[in-house]
């Protein structure tokens, strides 16, 4: 008990700092005899993670007991002391700390409640003083301030109320606190010594640190001075090497010096043989131009020849075309002569002659081919009997036999060629005489060149065979052998691959269906999406892929094989396809196309499939990248330009495809495809490109002239035949020579070409830019430049090409004009404009006259006689000197006379005047001319109307007049109202401005009267060529009976939603009944009355202005406050507006997005076309393309009435918000009205009278911009409605805000009624533009009723306000169990059972509800206090029970409840499952279950009990026979040995029963007394035996004693119970008070056999219930 004293306060410590541990009490009983102090000692408590340090320390330690002396007993001293020491100190440290802070919460508190009374005397101070003056005030019998005194009194009651409040609040927490702090010093006391001890350890500790701190000390002084010794060694060894390295440097350097002279020596020597070389290559490339020169000059002879020879020969074919063309004019008449069809028989002939000379061709084609065929067989006859010798001496039969069996298949194919094929000899002849034919075609002569290649490498490798010794394996080095088993592979292949396509063929011979159902099938059984595949711009090398869908277009259930690709595709392109087996129609399969390009070149194929209803196909094209090229003009036109001028042009040569090509600009006038494609940067030399010129003329006229015959040349046949060809196929252009059968003669080089170009220049007037040659990129322009420099006079002309060096890119052909021309004397401007000039005013150009002439020439300007008046040059008559310029000058004053003298030149309509000037000049016929060019137009400025009346005004407003400006003139003019009077006000720009041509300007008349008189006063107006225009004017001013005290106000801007107030006076002057004023006719008093006035405000309808008050009366003297309210907001009209919109925007995109579909389709049917499909796809396509446009088209055209656009409705929020974010600003102005009665209000029946001279305006400037803070949740609404919620809930919203300004905002919020149920629970920041913040708000109402606050969010520009307004609602909940006990009964170990209860929700709101335990309550009592009821219980009571009865040995709780927590709809219910589940046995399980809503109110309350069993059986009954508390610590198991079946039931403990029987005794009657026994059977998952059997042994001995028991025994099944009535009736002998007592043994048979000794104890009483 010693140790559990010491320990309370140690556990009243702790628990208040919660830092204090168990080890203050450990150390201080320790000196006890306590058996598990061994164990303690041995088993050392880890240390914490602040205090490892110390372990690291004690392992520092090198043994020599530094750490480890203690002063007084010698021992060593373990860390673990140490540590201990330390976490005293802690400790210690830390209670000193929790009694400072009490300490100071102490003071605290007396300070604050010395403060509270301060207050409250000076409050009492002051109600005293109030009292004493509310007295004084009744006695002064003024009953305003003492109703003023009292309320301040009552106000002053309440606050001294409150303050004394808080004092006893103080009074009572000072109190609290003082108590505690008595307590933690009392805690100080307890543990003085313990303080004391630590503090002698501490001074042990410091002593040994610092034994050690010296120990480290020195042994860091004699590592220190072993580092120095190793630093100074080391410097003394870098300097050794220091010194190694700078000889061995000085050496290298003296080696470089010496190497590099003889290098010196040697450079000079190859420099001086460089220099020599150079001088033998420039004296080449000099005698190489030359010679260069030569061959152009001779060329361009041959050239000069050829054209002439061409032009002979054009006009000879003109010639007999002519003749030809009167031939069949002769024939023509003859025929009508004879009465037949001319045109009939023309026709035929035309068409016999077209036969036969078709046939003709088809003749000689076939039989240059036979030729080629020969020979190319004959050629492959001699490369096998090459072979042969060569294979002969290689000893190989097996080559020799397969180019026999070779020739055996060449000669067979001779015989069908040929049936009577001619011998060896005449074969070769034929050859040599028809190989002219045989390389006329492109194709021929690429063959003929191969054979001749072979051939001379067959020469070549026989030289080398003979040359070489022969080798072991035969072919090894045999390289033509090679190439021609890859060519017989090659055509093999092909052989194959033009199979294969019949073949497949074959396959697809399926009888197509023609109708299904009645219905006729049209196009492919399937359709592809895309309708092709195409890869376009490839990479070889790269793998692409596309996917395609097919689709099941017939009206059958169809499948789909795929059959493969097109042969010559089969390389390159793979098919990923999955048999989808049958399809319905309209569904559809997929397939994946892989194609890995391979050589660079385009691709055309097709994927074949195979249907039930016939075969179908999908089309693959495959594209490189190509050039596209263009310009944007072939045609450049210079016009007429002067001799010595320069002019350029521009011209854009675009790349519009994928691949980039050089160029280059080329001025010949013919191009060939030879010519056009040559590299462009590569420069050949001229002697090179003369040479392939002439060899390419030779080889050209030796195929044309080579006869059939003898097989010589025939230079005379040959200059026939190409004339003929000439006459024939060559175009009349000469640059347009294209084919094989063009003129060699006019395709030359590039090099050729550019120096024609250059000599061209030297003559011609244009020419071209720097850029003449470069490289354009894909997707690419480059502007090219042509210069227009005329240095003679006429027509200058200059057609050039641009090539390129891609093949497949054709010339293009520019055409440059341009016209010089010359004169002795010109106008530097022919045309002279003087632009738009006025009447009357001068206008003056200077006129520059050159001279080209070498001579001084007199110069004379004549005017025509019409303009004289109007016109004048000068001087008229001067001398200009050679090669020089003369200035005129020309001055023109056009006059109003103009169009009545010059009508000739003068359009009055428009005003153009066009005026002709000569310029005679000595010594010339022709005289020079030019134009004067001018537009005359008036000054004047002209006003609508010339009279302005202003009508009555009031002196206290402005009257507004307009009046439109309008200037006649053609040119702008500036114009100003000058002085103007004081009373009016001219705007815009106060009467100052500009007016452009033909433009009219409103200006405003502002009068403001500043006396009661009439005006009449004239305005002018002044142009800005002094010009005055005049505007008569007149107004009457008034006086009205009210003023305002402001007619103006200017609100500031206010953003949407927000409001801006403004206040004013109205104010009744009318004191004097003297004051006069003019009258206005309809009125007849001479003076107006005096009296009071009737004021109404006539604000507009359905603006955002609120006037409060809107009327009134006011008597004489006397003002009314008036508040002008501006609510900004967006027009329900506007939104409605804006909704349409947005719906016809979402129209026009989907109509465009169909629109971009449609010419999608479109375009792929342009790009693939028809054809490729063969007619299958047309009647598929339009469906796929008609069927999705039916629905959107009609759902867009739909277009919603105005009207039935709801206020609430997305459609209508979204365009509120659209507005909103897009809302830049708004100005508007109102005016409104202030009606004034005439005079004295009128009687109720009678209406009063206003008169339109007493009306008052009040004009309201009302800007409007853009919210920078809107609401972005809630659909944008201002109004937060939580609706119904449980008094007692808490419901949480929230609502986004967002910054949609440009600048930062600061949000602060309005304070909410502290009593009320709204509360903000989040704090407002400042926000950046468009960040954005949410706000919560909680409602949680405290009784049933409708609640509605305003929420204010202030920031620098705007308050936004929102609406807060929610209903508190009485929860309704009831449960199934009505409440009190509930039983489980008994449950085996570790096993669980489960009940349900039921809570109904019949209130109109969701209520949240809670499950509380008692064991699990953080409020339970921490002593046991609940069980000192139970502990001091009679035994003889069994109900009584604890509150928390045994709980698990786990640490769980045996009971479990889910859900804990939730919420139940309204009308709806919830389930709640209780679950007992123990983990021992005990029969003493209890607990309390709580269920409480939100708003603290209980439900139900309900006591949990139950008992659990190790076995499936169980005795209750009987009296309590031990104490129903338990220990949560469970027995001690020692080890025991294993026991047998037999002796198990006999050493298995008996447990006791007691059962006690009251017979009641009453009027000398004895009733027997009776007591019930339970036995049950538990019912289990474990396998087990299904029932329990009892017994009771030895029941003749309780029989004999008047006790009898029923059953005796019996069986008890699974999950029941049966009750044993044990019954006593006192024998005949029986003694009054005597108790009697016997036992007898009840025994359990289940899974285990237990063995009860009842006790029954009987006696009689007369006091037994």
């Amino acid at each position: 008990m010693d140790v559990e004293d010491r320990e309370s306060p140690l556990d009243v410590a702790s628990d208040r700092c919660g830092l204090l541990g168990v080890q203050l009490s450990t150390h201080e009983g320790s000196g006890e005899d306590d058996p598990n102090q061994e164990t303690l000692k041995d088993e050392e408590p880890p240390l914490s993670p602040d205090l490892e340090w110390l372990e690291e320390l004690y392992e520092e330690d090198n043994g020599d007991g530094d750490l480890a002396v203690v002063a007084d007993s010698g021992k060593r001293r373990s860390y673990a002391e140490t540590a201990r020491m330390f976490k005293l100190r802690r400790n210690l440290d830390q209670l000193d700390c929790f009694h400072r802070q009490k300490e100071h919460d102490v003071i605290k508190a007396r300070e604050e409640l010395k403060l509270c009374r301060q207050n409250i005397e000076s409050l009492v101070g002051q109600r005293d003083n109030l009292e004493k003056e509310i007295e004084r005030q009744k006695a002064a019998d003024n009953s305003v301030a003492v109703f003023r005194l009292r309320v301040q009194h009552k106000h002053l009651c309440q606050k001294l109320q409150s303050e004394e409040e808080l004092e006893g609040h103080i009074n009572t927490d000072l109190k609290q606190q003082e108590l505690e702090l008595s307590e933690v010093e009392v805690e100080l006391g307890k543990f003085s010594s313990l303080r004391e001890e630590v503090q002698e350890e501490e001074r042990v500790f410091q002593v040994l640190k610092a034994q050690k701190a010296a120990t480290r000390l020195q042994q860091e002084r004699k590592a220190s001075q072993n580092l120095q010794l190793k630093i100074q060694h080391l410097r003394d060894k870098q300097a050794t090497m220091l010194k190694k390295e700078e000889a061995e440097c000085q050496k290298k350097i003296e080696e470089g010096q010496a190497s590099r002279k003889i290098a010196a020596k040697y450079l000079k020597e190859t420099i001086k043989r460089m220099h020599q070389q150079e001088a033998e290559k420039e004296q080449k490339n000099r005698e190489l131009l030359e010679k260069r020169i030569q061959a152009v000059k001779s060329l361009k002879s041959n050239i000069a020849a050829t054209q002439e020879s061409l032009r002979v020969q054009q006009s000879r074919a003109k010639e007999n075309a002519k003749k030809k063309e009167q031939q069949q004019r002769q024939l023509r008449e003859s025929l009508q002569a004879q009465g037949i069809n001319s045109i009939k028989h023309i026709y035929q002939q035309k068409q016999l002659e077209e036969i036969k000379r078709k046939q003709e061709e088809f003749e000689e084609r076939q039989k240059s081919k036979r030729v080629e065929i020969v020979s190319k067989i004959l050629q492959e006859e001699q490369l096998v009997k090459s072979r042969q010798r060569h294979q002969a001496l290689l000893l190989k039969p097996s080559a020799t036999d397969k180019f026999t069996s070779l020739r055996r298949a060449r000669e067979k194919l001779l015989y069908y060629l040929d049936p009577s094929p001619p011998s060896a000899t005449e074969a070769r002849a034929t050859i040599l005489r028809e190989f002219s034919d045989i390389s006329s075609s492109s194709s021929s002569s690429s063959d003929v060149e191969d054979l001749e290649e072979t051939m001379h490498q067959e020469v070549d490798h026989q030289s080398l065979a003979e040359s070489l010794a022969e080798p072991e394996f035969s072919g090894l080095w045999d390289q033509n052998y090679k190439k021609l088993l890859n060519e017989n592979t090659t055509l093999v292949q092909t052989e194959v691959k033009t199979e294969e396509p019949a073949m497949a063929s074959g396959k697809l011979n399926i009888p197509p269906l023609k109708k299904v159902h009645g219905k006729e099938l049209k196009g492919p059984p399937f359709i592809s999406k895309p309708e092709d595949i195409l890869f376009k711009d490839f990479e070889v090398g790269k793998m692409y892929k596309k996917k395609v869908i097919l689709t099941n277009v017939s009206y059958i259930t169809n499948h789909c094989k795929l059959l493969g690709v097109s042969a010559h595709l089969k390389d390159f392109i793979s098919i990923i396809f999955e048999p989808p087996g049958s399809l319905s129609t309209g569904m559809s399969c997929d397939m994946q196309a892989v194609f890995q390009p391979m050589l660079n070149e385009d691709l055309e194929g097709e994927v074949q499939f195979a249907s039930a209803v016939g075969s179908f196909s999908v089309p693959i094209r495959c594209t490189i990248k190509k050039c596209d090229l263009e310009v944007d003009s072939q045609i450049v036109d210079f016009g007429s330009h002067v001799v010595g001028q320069t002019i350029s042009r521009t011209l854009t040569l675009t790349n519009k495809g994928a691949l980039a090509t050089l160029f280059s600009l080329d001025t010949s006038t013919c191009l060939t495809p030879e010519t056009s494609r040559v590299p462009l940067p590569s420069q050949v030399s001229a002697n090179t490109c003369q040479e392939t010129s002439s060899q390419n003329t030779t080889s050209d006229n030796q195929r044309s002239s080579v006869s059939k015959g003898t097989g010589e040349l025939q230079p005379k046949q040959e200059s026939q035949e190409l004339s003929e060809t000439l006459q024939e196929e060559q175009p009349v252009s000469e640059a347009s020579a294209t084919g094989p059968e063009a003129i060699p003669e006019n395709c030359v080089s590039t090099n050729v070409d550019a120096q024609m170009d250059q000599s061209q220049s030297d003559f011609c007037d244009i020419s071209l830019g720097n850029d003449r040659d470069g490289k354009i990129g894909p997707f690419e322009s480059i502007k090219l430049e042509v210069v227009f420099t005329p240095s003679i006079p006429g027509e200058s002309k200059l057609d050039f090409h641009i090539k390129f060096s891609d093949l497949t890119s054709k010339p293009i052909r520019i055409q440059v004009r341009g016209v010089a021309v010359s004169f002795p004397i010109c106008v530097v401007q022919p045309s002279i404009d003087l632009k738009i000039c006025m009447f009357d005013r001068l206008y003056q150009e200077s006129i520059i006259v050159q001279s080209r002439a070498s001579t001084a020439l007199k110069l004379t300007f004549e005017v025509c006689p019409e303009m004289r008046k109007h016109m004048e040059i000068l001087p008229k008559t001067s001398f200009i000197q050679a090669q020089s310029t003369l200035n005129a000058q020309l001055k023109f004053l056009p006059r109003c006379s103009l169009s009545k003298d010059a009508k000739r030149f003068f359009d009055i309509d428009t005003g153009v005047l066009e005026v002709p000037v000569t310029v005679q000049v000595a010594s010339q016929v022709k005289p020079v001319h030019f134009t004067v060019h001018a537009v005359v137009t008036s000054s004047d400025l002209q006003f609508d109307r010339t009279d302005v009346d202003f009508g009555y005004c009031s002196i206290y407003q402005s009257v507004k007049s307009s009046v439109r400006l309008t200037n006649l003139s053609l040119l702008p003019q500036d114009f100003g109202f000058l002085g103007v009077p004081e009373f009016i006000e001219v705007q815009p720009n106060d009467g100052f401005g500009t007016l452009l041509p033909q433009e009219t300007l409103e200006i405003d008349l502002i009068f403001s009267a500043n006396k009661a008189k009439e005006y009449i006063f004239q305005l002018s107006c002044k142009s800005g060529i002094n010009r005055d225009f005049l505007l008569s004017c007149r107004a009457v001013g008034v006086r009205p009976p009210l003023e305002l005290s402001h007619s103006l106000v200017q609100f500031g801007a206010t953003a949407v939603g927000d409001r801006s107030t403004a206040i004013l006076y109205l104010i009744n002057c009318q004191t004097n009944p003297k004051i006069k004023q003019p009258i206005p006719p309809v009125v007849n008093d001479t003076m107006a009355p005096v009296a009071p006035r009737l004021f109404s405000f006539t604000p507009p309808k359905n603006s955002d202005i609120s006037i409060t008050p809107s009327a009134g009366s006011l008597l004489p003297g006397q003002r009314c406050m008036v508040q002008v309210t501006f609510r900004p907001r967006l027009l329900d009209q506007e939104i409605k507006e804006e909704v349409l919109r947005l719906l016809h925007r979402a129209r026009l995109l989907c109509e465009k997005d169909l629109e971009r579909n449609r010419y999608a389709e479109h375009e792929n049917k342009k790009v693939f076309p028809v054809g490729t499909t063969k007619g299958k796809k047309a009647s598929v396509s339009p469906k796929i393309s008609k069927v999705p446009d039916g629905p959107k088209t009609d759902q867009l055209s739909e277009s919603p009435n105005p009207a039935d656009i709801q206020p609430g409705s997305q459609q209508y929020e979204e365009a509120r918000v659209s507005l909103l974010y897009s809302f830049t600003q708004r100005h508007s102005e109102y005016t409104v009205p202030c009606f004034v009665s005439d005079g004295a209000p009128p009687e109720e029946d009678q209406q009063p009278t206003w008169s339109p001279f007493n009306t008052l305006y009040l004009k309201l400037q009302c800007p409007a911009v853009q919210p920078p803070l809107v609401v972005i949740s809630n659909n944008g609404l201002n109004i937060i409605d939580f609706h119904q919620v449980a008094v007692g809930e808490k419901v949480i919203k929230r609502f986004v805000v967002q910054n949609i300004s440009k600048e930062s905002l600061d949000l602060r919020s309005s304070v909410l009624d502290i009593h009320g149920p709204f509360s903000l629970l989040n704090a407002l920041r400042c926000i950046r533009p468009g960040e954005k913040h949410t706000l919560a708000l909680a409602f949680s109402p405290s009784l049933g009723k409708k609640y509605c606050e305003t929420l204010e969010v202030h920031s620098q520009k705007m308050t936004l306000e929102m609406t807060l307004c929610g209903e508190g609602v009485v929860p309704a909940v009831t449960s199934s169990h009505p409440g009190g006990l509930l039983d489980f009964g008994y449950v085996l170990e570790k096993e669980s059972t489960s009940q349900v209860l039921k809570l109904q929700n019949r209130s109109a709101v969701a209520v949240g509800f809670r499950v509380l335990l008692a064991s699990l309550s953080p409020s339970k009592p921490q002593g046991g206090a609940d069980k000192v009821a139970v502990l001091l219980a009679s035994y003889i009571n069994s109900q009584v029970q604890p509150t928390v009865g045994t709980q698990n040995y786990s640490g769980l709780s045996v009971f479990s409840v889910v859900p804990i927590e939730g919420s139940i709809a309204p009308g709806q219910s919830q389930d709640i499952t209780v679950t007992f589940q123990p983990d021992h046995p005990s029969v003493n399980y209890s607990d309390i279950l709580t269920i409480e809503l939100t708003n603290k109110s209980k439900v139900c309350m309900m006591d949990l009990k139950g008992a659990a069993s190790s076995n499936n059986m169980y005795l209750y009954g009987g009296d309590l026979l031990t104490v129903p508390v338990e220990s949560l610590l469970p027995p001690l198991i020692t080890s025991q040995p294993q026991l047998t079946a037999e002796s198990e039931v006999i050493e298995k403990p008996i447990m006791p029963v007691l059962v006690t029987l009251r017979a009641r005794c009453s009027t000398g009657a004895i009733t027997p007394a009776v007591r019930e026994l339970q036995v049950g059977c538990i019912h289990s998952t474990q396998p087990s035996k299904k029932s329990v059997e009892f017994h009771w042994d030895n029941v003749g001995s309780l029989q004999q004693q008047g006790f009898s028991v029923e059953p005796s025994k019996g069986t008890v099944e699974a999950g029941h119970k049966r009750t044993i009535t044990v019954t006593w009736t006192p024998q005949s002998g029986y003694k009054p008070y005597e108790v009697v007592q016997t036992c007898v043994t009840l025994i359990l048979k289940g899974d285990e056999t237990n063995a009860y000794r009842v006790t029954l104890m009987a006696l009689v009483s007369t006091t037994a219930d």
